[in-house]
């Protein structure tokens, strides 16, 4: 992995660097390149902007990991907020959340009560709830808090990593729940026993796994694939087999992050594709920016040139 990936992804947990970055008007002024704002009335106000483009939105608050499971009472009164927000605007947009935000690493079966309410607040607005991947030692508890959610409701989906060795059998496991599968490249500083190194074969094992969910054996009630990545060439190889199998429209979106690569999502948008834009906000922002920075070193560029090149 290269040396600047291993700097952000240390950075990214390390809470001296955190409290006194978060500080810095530099970094802060940067970081609005990636979120509208910290407010969740920032974020519904991205979203209706989205909306006169034609984008949907995903919205997801930052935050996870808890330190006390009583901490989850607060999140889950904000998503609760964050779902009465979208109803009220009218809003094409769904709700994304992290296992570890709601107490999972306290007790897993707090963790899950929590999940069901919530899922069943945005079936009863008519939306649609995410869970997002954490580190490889999540992965299985993940997965099985999703089996039981989709027991209740078509209306949840997960997020799976290419850069996981595990994920090719993990989705083949979950293709008979007629799954809704978000597959992104992976955000998270892994072992080289668990995940790739080489951003090649991240590269290639997702789009054996966006293309093995668009095959016509997986188009079942709840199948529905996200192809979520900023990877142009690679959008257009899963868009020829789209063309190719003839995919419903109705099977596949793409999602793409806010701010990054705008006039593709509006191209994209134009052209007829369903497509998402993940709006992520909130006071927590830290360890996830510097994710973002370590997922593409093309991420420092957009940053550095928007900063000083207006």
């Amino acid at each position: 992995m290269p040396l600047t990936r291993r700097v952000f992804f240390w950075a990214s947990t390390n809470p001296w660097l955190r409290t006194r970055a978060m500080k810095t008007r530099f970094v802060k002024r940067s970081v609005k390149k990636f979120m509208p704002g910290e407010r969740v009335e920032d974020a519904i106000e991205a979203a209706k902007r989205l909306k006169t483009l034609g984008i949907g939105a995903i919205l997801t608050h930052l935050g996870e990991n808890l330190a006390r499971i009583e901490e989850a009472d607060e999140v889950d009164r904000h998503y609760v907020r964050l779902i009465e927000l979208i109803q009220a605007s009218g809003l094409d947009a769904q709700v994304s959340v992290k296992p570890t935000q709601f107490g999972y690493d306290q007790d897993p079966e707090v963790c899950y009560g929590y999940l069901v309410t919530l899922l069943d607040r945005v079936v009863a607005a008519g939306s649609f709830l995410w869970l997002d991947m954490e580190r490889s030692r999540y992965v299985d508890g993940t997965i099985a808090l999703y089996r039981r959610l989709r027991k209740s409701s078509p209306s949840v989906g997960i997020a799976l990593q290419s850069y996981l060795y595990r994920t090719e059998n993990d989705l083949e496991n979950l293709l008979p729940l007629g799954a809704a599968i978000r597959i992104v490249k992976g955000a998270y500083l892994e072992s080289e026993t668990v995940a790739f190194p080489k951003k090649t074969d991240v590269d290639g094992n997702y789009f054996r796994l966006a293309s093995r969910l668009l095959k016509p054996d997986n188009s079942g009630p709840g199948a529905l694939v996200h192809v979520a990545t900023h990877d142009i060439a690679l959008q257009e190889r899963l868009r020829r087999v789209i063309a190719e199998r003839q995919v419903a429209p109705e099977r596949y979106e793409f999602a793409m992050l806010y701010g990054i690569q705008s006039e593709r999502q509006r191209q994209l948008a134009e052209s007829g594709i369903r497509i998402r834009c993940l709006i992520s906000y909130g006071e927590h922002w830290f360890p996830w920016y510097m994710r973002r920075l370590a997922e593409r070193p093309a991420n420092v560029w957009f940053v550095v040139k928007n900063l000083f090149g207006g």
